[in-house]
């Protein structure tokens, strides 16, 4: 698999982005969806990565800058045709990676509280994501869950 930084303008990213829209209007009600579409993915505090395999788009997440210590988890989406590939898992590592790299200190996310979104919170939580308060702008609502992870940063002296 190949991850790679995205610009949202291949034709194949603009429909698992669709689709990803999609399927959270059919798993959230309108006020609790906060899925972003391209316009706002492309914003520049936004760093967004599509994973490939073998020529076929298998995934896509991004990573937004809240602030200089803070990264939120944006758009993590698997391609339905490379479902329990470890997709989401790798990708996952490599943004986890990005945000240590960047100096964050926390990482967070919002994600449905639906059974939908289960597999989702799953993989969070194996990732070592622990539940917390609505972060940002979020505000409480029984259709979202929040989680969160401290970083741990490992320096050579």
């Amino acid at each position: 698999m190949e991850i790679k930084i995205d610009d949202l303008t291949g034709k194949e990213i603009i429909e698992l982005i669709g689709e990803h829209l999609q399927g959270m209007s059919l798993n959230s009600p309108p006020e609790s969806i906060h899925a972003l579409d391209l316009d706002n993915l492309k914003k520049t505090e936004i760093t967004f990565w599509s994973v490939w395999e073998e020529g076929q788009l298998a995934g896509c997440g991004a990573l937004k800058e809240l602030n200089k210590k803070h990264g939120e988890l944006k758009s993590m989406r698997t391609s339905s045709n490379h479902l329990r590939k470890g997709v989401a898992r790798k990708l996952l590592h490599h943004i986890i990676e990005e945000a240590k790299q960047r100096g964050y200190l926390t990482i967070s996310l919002e994600t449905g509280s639906m059974e939908a979104f289960m597999p989702a919170r799953k993989l969070y939580e194996s990732f070592e994501f622990r539940y917390c308060k609505p972060f940002a702008d979020y505000q409480e609502d029984p259709n979202s869950v929040f989680m969160e992870k401290e970083l741990s940063h490992f320096y050579m002296e």
